[in-house]
């Protein structure tokens, strides 16, 4: 796209008889004239005149195919070129003039333009003289920035972040009992029968010395893995309410004994009313004897919080509980002794204490 002024010759040019240039002898001028045919040629076509000097005394006949002459030397030669036209003196022909100064070419998308004459150097002002540097004024100094001790987060990122953390905090407690649970259904389904030091039998409710279903399931349990060969001694513990006349201990040695194994590798602990005391007080008789390994029988939903118990008194223990008895019977039973064993688990995490919940062992 062009646009006027733009030094590519479409703009409109000065007549060079009216217009002067600050350089006259680095400018030229060429015109256009008429075109005539050269007298005593055959054709018009082959012949033009072309005039180097308005007088003519610098003219010389062209014709094509013949080599020019050479121009005698001291004839004198003028800035103009005239080139006839095609028809002499026709009307309407212009003469067509362009300038050429010689000079620096001007860059791209540069127009070329004459230089306005300016004024004489005398009549300029003279140039103010630079200030000395102790004269000037100093700028005044900024404030130091205090370095901020720290750069918190945006308020959106902070609140972005504490809302995913209590989203995150939610999760965690809604999951924790369902794996808490689970974990107490998967340990009900082991059966550790590994060598150990001794089989503990953990007691429950007896009448008069005669063990319940539930704690009998647990000692002919206990028999097995003796007669298996897991360890040499059967320990049975738990203590009695105060108006009974047998421990939960001495009522599962005798039914022990009844059933063909030797006293002397029975040993009963008669302590405790829970299942934590009926832990420490064994630990003791595991510190006489320098045990370290036990088997740990009882119902399968049981087993967990009882293996939790006995390593926090020092005691490597596993477990294999009883697959028989009114605990394992029917499934609404088995999830009722699941979610109980769940609850009991938690509150002796947070309170180091055995629950108060007792358990039907009818």
């Amino acid at each position: 796209m062009r646009t006027a002024n733009d030094g590519r010759g479409e703009e409109p040019w000065e007549d060079p008889t009216t217009a002067s240039s600050p350089d006259d002898e680095a400018t030229r001028v060429f015109s256009r004239e008429t075109l005539t045919p050269a007298s005593g040629t055959g054709a018009a076509d082959d012949t033009r005149e072309f005039s180097r000097d308005p007088d003519g005394e610098a003219t010389r006949p062209f014709r094509r195919g013949e080599p020019p002459e050479p121009v005698p030397t001291g004839t004198a030669r003028t800035g103009e070129s005239t080139r006839a036209t095609d028809a002499q003196g026709a009307p309407g022909s212009a003469a067509f003039t362009r300038r050429f100064v010689r000079g620096r070419p001007p860059g791209r998308g540069q127009a070329l333009r004459p230089t306005a004459p300016g004024p004489p150097e005398e009549d300029l002002p003279p140039a103010p003289e630079p200030e000395p540097l102790d004269a000037r004024p100093e700028p005044p100094s900024r404030r130091p920035r205090e370095p901020r001790e720290s750069r918190g987060p945006r308020r959106g990122r902070r609140r972005f972040r504490l809302r995913w953390l209590v989203t995150l905090l939610l999760l965690i407690a809604l999951a924790l009992p369902f794996g808490t649970w689970g974990w107490v259904w998967y340990t009900a389904r082991q059966d550790d029968r590994v060598p150990s030091d001794a089989i503990v039998v953990l007691g429950a409710s007896q009448y008069n010395g005669v063990p319940s279903p539930v704690y009998e399931a647990r000692l002919r349990h206990a028999q097995v893995l003796y007669l298996e060969g897991v360890a040499p001694v059967i320990v049975t513990v738990g203590g009695k309410l105060p108006d009974d006349n047998f421990t939960e201990a001495a009522s599962g040695r005798n039914w022990l004994i009844e059933v063909g194994v030797p006293g002397d590798q029975i040993i009963a602990v008669e302590e405790g009313r829970d299942t934590l005391q009926s832990i420490d007080a064994v630990s003791e008789v595991f510190e006489e004897h320098s045990w370290d390994t036990a088997i740990l029988v009882s119902d399968p939903w049981h087993s967990l919080r009882s293996a939790q118990m006995a390593a926090d008194y020092g005691i490597d223990a596993g477990t294999s509980p009883s697959r028989s008895g009114p605990a394992v019977i029917e499934r609404s039973t088995q999830l009722w002794y699941i979610s109980r064993e769940t609850a009991a688990l938690w509150y002796y995490w947070i309170f180091k204490d055995s629950s108060d919940l007792q358990v039907n062992a009818a």
